[in-house]
């Protein structure tokens, strides 16, 4: 094999075959490194060998020769990119929720490993070491026994560290991001988001109104008829709570249907989604028209609402969760915790059960076919059509073979 020796015999050039391209290779740092120069003439070799040495030179002066990018200096570039680009579009609290993440738990564990180096394996291993009890867990100090996070916490971790090593890639710091999915994960059921049933959602706006009409203290009736006709609006407009949270009084318009010649409101709708639209329940219009013409409290005195305005400027988490507890509706039947969000997932189920057109309810919805059928229509037994089930075959005398019929 034919060999030339450039720059002081520090790069050597080779050939694996006769006519083939040239290779060079050399060692830096106690390791060797080889690339090819894609060229089948010595001297244009002997430039990109020459290049390709200095550059190795300069990452050897900067400390990144060995290594590459640590996933450190990479999840710093990750947060100011994803933080930059997504102003406007995430809400802050979701930005930082992915730098708790990567301060808590992702870079104690990976901190200055290169980042060219993390592989579906160590990413296995970090989910093993987080769902392992730490040999230093007191748990007299800590006061509590020690508990393993939650398959959804772990989830989101990984999903931080997977936009994190998208950005490597993008970056030319990884060929390509491994695979991050657990391996031993099997398929879980799919179960029913919670929602009210017709029955628990009466007592639930029942209990809102008796609470507007007699709150626990006199400064907590705006508030508490504030909460009143959030229950029915989310429960007749299925909107999203961030969405309905983003409402201006700007973005409703109180309209006719066309079809059924009731009032309805269209909805201007800006969320997870982008921008979209609407129409309401006629049973949303009343609370609408409340939410419009209630005077907002100020500490000059009370003035009234403007275009501009929020529907509800104020959270009453606290206040809603009460009226749940004391009603014992926060959690359905399986155990799970009811939130505003079950108050869209109502309207979807609500809509089914009166026969509405899927498409449709997924296009006022702004969600897909595949996520109604898949976490709603699935589970209610009014969706099954017996008719089309219970098909009975007319029962008829055999024929016999080779026999005529008159």
């Amino acid at each position: 094999m034919e060999r030339h020796r450039i720059l002081g015999d520090q790069v050597i050039l080779y050939q694996r075959s006769e006519g083939g391209a040239w290779h060079c290779s050399t060692f830096l740092q106690g390791k060797e490194w080889r690339k090819s120069t894609k060229e089948k003439s010595l001297g244009r070799a002997k430039d990109v060998a020459t290049d390709w040495f200095n550059e190795l030179q300069a990452k050897n002066h900067l400390g990144e020769l060995n290594t590459g990018k640590s996933f450190a200096q990479v999840a710093k570039m990750f947060e100011e990119e994803y933080e930059a680009t997504t102003r406007g579009h995430r809400s802050p609290k979701w930005v930082q929720g992915h730098k708790d993440r990567l301060r808590l738990h992702l870079l104690p564990f990976f901190g200055e490993m290169p980042v060219n180096e993390l592989t579906a394996g160590t990413a296995q291993q970090y989910r093993a070491q987080r769902l392992t009890e730490p040999e230093d867990y007191n748990e007299e100090e800590a006061g509590k026994p020690w508990k393993p996070p939650a398959r959804k916490t772990i989830h989101n971790e990984i999903v931080t560290l997977s936009l994190t090593l998208k950005t490597a890639h993008r970056h030319g710091y990884i060929q390509q991001v491994p695979d991050l999915s657990d391996p031993y994960r099997r398929h879980t059921k799919v179960s029913h988001r919670p929602w009210f049933t017709p029955k628990e959602y009466k007592q639930l706006y029942t209990a809102t109104r008796k609470n507007a009409a007699n709150p626990k203290h006199p400064r907590f009736k705006w508030y508490a008829e504030q909460l009143h006709d959030f229950v029915l609006f989310m429960a007749n407009t299925g909107l999203r709570p961030d969405e309905v949270n983003q409402l201006e009084f700007r973005d409703v318009d109180i309209v006719t249907d066309e079809w059924s010649g009731d009032k309805i409101l269209e909805i201007e709708v800006r969320g997870k989604r982008g921008v979209g639209y609407c129409k309401s329940m006629t049973g949303a219009v009343r609370p609408f028209e409340r939410l419009r013409d209630r005077p907002r409290p100020t500490d000059d005195g009370e003035r009234s609402v403007k275009p501009t305005d929020k529907l509800f400027p104020n959270e009453f988490k606290k206040m809603f969760n009460g009226i749940l507890t004391e009603n014992n509706l926060k959690f359905d039947r399986d155990g799970k915790a009811r939130t505003a969000y079950s108050l869209r997932h109502s309207y979807i189920c609500f809509r089914l059960l009166e026969g509405a057109d899927i498409y449709q309810i997924a296009k006022n919805c702004r969600t897909s076919v595949e996520m109604i059928e898949k976490h709603y229509a699935a589970h209610l037994k009014d969706m099954i059509d017996t008719s089309l089930i219970n098909v009975r075959k007319s029962k008829q005398a055999p024929k016999v073979l080779g026999v005529e019929e008159d």
